[in-house]
């Protein structure tokens, strides 16, 4: 069984000027990634490179197959749902996944076949034989899916697969796509810059910024890692008191709220923090250690790549 879902080393991509990828070097564990980061990272690029389409500086393998020698071998083994619209005008869906089957490697009758399972899957089995000209914003991304889903690949890339999508739209695209490693045992690369997506489908991220790998990971690491040291503390009425008695003692301190966000190094951080309010005559109302959003972990990495970036 392939542990080993991608791997690249020195991968550059420019376009003119433009260096949208500037020496990404991973190795990405089987399982659910998400491809963060903010539009213009690099993500879209990656997942072209990934797949043999655009010319790239370095090396680069998917599912252990290299991407310039075997790239009809990735093709076959993984299915791509990208950003773009990708169907041609006339088809029907039905048409699309037969089409995109047979691309794939299938025979006729049985690529027919599989259009047929995967429409009723994704809920388009009543308009399978519709044009998809015709079809909603979200029909069209269900589709899209579908056809990346026909020839039952082990890896799926799927480029902001909720883009244009309203709530109730996103949560029931997200929830197909959360049961699919269950269903067919396939391992799935989301990109998206909607961290709730991500959240919702992996277990692990890749964090790009500018062209670069900022982050690599599980979201849990992702999580404790910035919150090592951080509490939350909330106080009765005397927020700005304790904030400025905890600066004075040498502590950062951000204001969400009624809330002080303290970042405190100390052999017995929550003693300390007892310590200062009982020395201002506050009460303690709230005190524990910070667990960061996703949100929260995403702008810290960016944040500290920027400072590094500007040192």
């Amino acid at each position: 069984m392939t542990t080993t879902l991608l791997e690249f080393a020195d991968v550059h991509k420019r376009y003119g000027k433009h260096h949208a990828l500037r020496g990404l070097t991973l190795s990405v564990p089987a399982g659910t990634v998400g491809l963060l980061g903010p539009n213009g990272a690099g993500k879209s690029t990656l997942m072209k490179v990934l797949l043999g389409l655009l010319p790239f500086e370095g090396t680069a393998a998917v599912l252990e197959h290299d991407v310039r020698a075997e790239p009809t071998q990735i093709r076959a083994r993984v299915g791509y749902m990208p950003e773009r619209d990708c169907h041609l005008l006339g088809m029907s869906a039905v048409e699309l996944c037969s089409y995109a089957a047979e691309l794939s490697g299938l025979p006729p009758s049985e690529a027919m076949q599989r259009a047929h399972m995967v429409l009723e899957f994704v809920g388009l089995g009543d308009k399978r034989y519709q044009r998809i000209d015709g079809y909603s914003t979200g029909q069209k991304q269900r589709v899209k899916l579908a056809q990346a889903l026909v020839h039952d690949p082990k890896l799926l890339l799927l480029d902001e697969p909720t883009n244009g999508l309203d709530p109730a739209g996103r949560d029931e695209m997200l929830a197909l796509v959360s049961s699919l490693p269950s269903r067919t045992g396939c391992s799935i690369v989301l990109s998206s810059h909607l961290l709730h997506d991500v959240e919702k489908v992996c277990e692990r991220a890749i964090l790009m910024h500018e062209g670069k790998i900022v982050y690599s990971g599980t979201i849990e690491a992702l999580r404790k890692d910035g919150q090592k040291d951080v509490y939350e503390l909330r106080v009765k009425d005397g927020e700005e008191r304790m904030q400025k008695a905890l600066e004075g003692r040498g502590l950062r301190v951000e204001r969400e709220g009624l809330m002080l966000v303290v970042h405190v190094k100390d052999a017995r951080p929550t003693e300390l923090l007892f310590q200062v309010a009982a020395a201002e005559g506050l009460q303690v109302r709230h005190l524990s250690p910070r667990r960061l959003t996703l949100e929260n972990a995403f702008v810290r990495v960016v944040n500290e790549a920027n400072e590094a970036k500007a040192s």
